[in-house]
């Protein structure tokens, strides 16, 4: 059964902003510049991205209106973190999980499913930026040419 609530904002990207700042990666080197382009990866949010991944996700998402009402009670939706890995060329995520004691406080029945809910979205946006919003072609594959970022202009 599909998940029937309205499309929340989408997280505003305030995420480690250093690589030497995500576990996965063991840098010793400290880099203090921002390459994850989290303000392009925004703008993407406000052409459509968000509420088109959104609206897929709530079809396939698993969770009851109720546990819904926890992850926007404590916050989850504006934990995640997307940005652009310039390592891999694509648009990674973090997705937040719930607090340990969360499952006791309001009773969920199934944590680990609401985890993988969040994980769901996550993978969920990453994929619908990728094929619907990021325009590629042979001669320029990437996400951002850095002369020409056009947020909306997805072909139809």
């Amino acid at each position: 059964m599909a998940l029937d609530v309205p499309v929340p904002d989408p997280p505003s990207l305030s995420g480690p902003q250093t690589r030497g700042e995500y576990e996965a990666i063991d840098n010793e080197i400290v880099d203090t510049s921002d390459d994850y382009r989290r303000e392009e990866v925004e703008g993407f949010f406000q052409a459509g991205t968000w509420q088109d991944a959104f609206e897929e996700w709530t079809t396939s998402a698993g969770l009851s209106t109720a546990e819904f009402a926890v992850v926007e009670r404590l916050d989850l939706i504006e934990a995640f973190d997307f940005y652009w890995d310039p390592a891999s060329d694509e648009v990674g995520y973090r997705a937040p999980e719930l607090p340990d004691d969360a499952a006791d406080e309001y009773a969920l029945d199934d944590p680990d499913g609401i985890d993988m809910a969040l994980d769901s979205l996550g993978r969920i946006v990453s994929e619908v930026l990728e094929n619907d919003y990021v325009l590629r072609d042979d001669d320029d594959f990437g996400f951002f040419d850095d002369e020409d970022v056009a947020y909306g202009d997805r072909e139809e």
